[in-house]
């Protein structure tokens, strides 16, 4: 059976980004660095932001139930979108294809096209951006840690990783825009 042209794209787009990714997964050599980007990977999955959705309306009481139930619908949408993407584009992860590429943590799925996990990251932070600025601006470095993490532990490629940071902007993007959280606003 032949290959079809999204299979033919990646492949290209995978033998161009091999030594990029190669080059920062050599990274792993170093256990501080190891041990940070599996943190921060593993917080990633979900922990962080189920602890932020939480403490939201705590630490902002006029809007934050709005924020944090605006937070709780786009991640749904993000994770039915990234899921149905990957399974659509079948994109294989660096460390299956490129047996040099080395697997920092174990994937929670097998394909890597769009990063779910920056794709959300990205997403809740646009969306702070536009609701509690402050506490956006505080998760910043979080949020490009877990992108950076999957490029480090050979889980993704770079452009994983920028499609899943462009997604989820336009998601929370279009959100904001259909003014999800004023609405949720009305309704709490």
């Amino acid at each position: 059976m032949q290959p079809g042209p999204v299979s033919r794209f990646f492949e290209r787009a995978d033998r161009l980004e091999y030594a990029l990714c190669q080059a920062i997964n050599g990274t792993l050599r170093f256990r501080p660095v190891t041990g940070y980007f599996r943190t921060v990977s593993r917080l990633g999955d979900g922990w962080l932001w189920y602890a932020l959705i939480l403490a939201i309306p705590l630490l902002a009481p006029e809007q934050g139930l709005a924020v944090a139930l605006a937070m709780v619908i786009t991640g749904l949408c993000c994770t039915v979108l990234y899921k149905s993407l990957k399974h659509t584009l079948v994109r294989e992860r660096p460390f299956i294809s490129f047996p040099a590429i080395h697997c920092g943590t174990p994937p929670l799925d097998r394909y890597s096209f769009p990063s779910g996990h920056t794709l959300h990251a990205v997403c809740f932070n646009t969306l702070l951006a536009f609701t509690l600025p402050t506490l956006a601006l505080a998760i910043l470095p979080f949020t490009l840690s877990v992108a950076a993490s999957r490029v480090v532990l050979g889980l993704h490629y770079p452009t994983d990783v920028i499609a899943g940071a462009l997604i989820g902007a336009g998601l929370a993007s279009l959100m904001i825009w259909a003014g999800l959280v004023e609405h949720l606003a009305t309704l709490v």
